[in-house]
């Protein structure tokens, strides 16, 4: 959903750790990882506003005060349900027990948006056409490139990209899988309800939702907490959409996917929920040697633009 509710998304992310986690391979990485989240977070950011010096500034201070906040209220948290997940990895899954996950991980980002959405708000007013229009391309570039993955080619080739997507972050927890987890993650591929261009036509939605809300903070002048709570209420129709119908296919496809990750962990074998569990066990060693450490530094100004 590359929009502004994309952006904050993919921050919240990058903060909360659970992306730049399960991309990253080793204990060291995770953790220079999450450190370095004000920073990468600000490089992708800026890759849609094209900060001048003051919003940088602005903006770095910011994304390093919510990282000091994740780390003292939310990290705490992120141990607890790793700790949750080991005691569940040697057990048999159900459909309803991995969406109880994702609901429980969509509030923590649900949370650590809330939090940034400030900063977003404080940014808009001070935004200048140039960088609207840079928002605008930047929009269609991520677009084009969801275009190409998710719509273009033949249906069994968006097909089998769908597949090795599954099986690559899979195999991440697993290790290699069965033939008979690559046939449940076929079975659900082939069945599943996924609709590209309604999709799509909801990105748009977005898209054109996010740059209203951004000319409207820009032109009118909002006291902070009416700008906040535009930015929340951005934020609220892109994690539930308004048409009620996408609602319902959404949760339709979320419900599927969860019977199908049931099923392939309820086919893993000994080995990999050892495996499972261990992965969970490492991780949960790194959320706790991050929470412990002091508050980070605040940026080196000599990495700014152009670094």
């Amino acid at each position: 959903m590359p929009s502004l509710s994309r952006v904050c998304l993919r921050l919240a992310s990058i903060i909360g750790v659970l992306v730049v986690v399960l991309t990253l391979n080793g204990c060291s990485a995770v953790r220079l990882g999450y450190n370095s989240a004000p920073t990468l977070a600000y490089w992708w950011l800026d890759s849609y506003f094209d900060f001048d010096s003051a919003q940088s500034s602005r903006m770095r201070d910011d994304l390093q005060a919510a990282l000091d906040w994740h780390r003292k209220e939310e990290l705490p948290l992120l141990i607890q349900t790793l700790k949750e997940l080991q005691t569940m990895a040697p057990k048999p899954a159900t459909g309803d027990q991995v969406c109880q996950l994702v609901d429980t991980l969509q509030t923590r980002l649900q949370v650590t948006l809330d939090r940034l959405s400030p900063s977003i708000a404080g940014i808009a007013p001070t935004l200048k056409p140039a960088q609207l229009q840079n928002v605008s391309e930047e929009f269609e570039r991520r677009n084009r490139k969801w275009r190409e993955q998710w719509l273009d080619g033949t249906l069994a080739e968006r097909t089998q990209r769908r597949i090795n997507q599954i099986v690559e972050r899979a195999e991440f927890f697993y290790g290699p899988l069965e033939t008979v987890q690559l046939g449940i993650v076929r079975a659900h591929i082939e069945a599943s309800t996924f609709d590209g261009p309604r999709q799509y036509r909801e990105m748009e939605r977005r898209h054109q939702d996010a740059l209203q809300v951004l000319k409207e903070l820009r032109t009118r002048k909002m006291p902070a907490s009416e700008a906040t709570a535009a930015i929340h209420g951005l934020l609220e129709r892109s994690l539930k959409a308004p048409d009620p119908q996408y609602r319902q296919y959404m949760e339709r496809l979320t419900n599927d996917s969860c019977a199908a990750m049931a099923s392939l962990h309820n086919a893993s074998t000994p080995e990999q929920r050892v495996r499972l569990a261990r992965t969970l066990q490492d991780y949960e060693a790194d959320a706790r040697a991050l929470a412990s450490q002091s508050p980070g530094p605040a940026f080196n100004r000599q990495s700014e633009k152009g670094f």
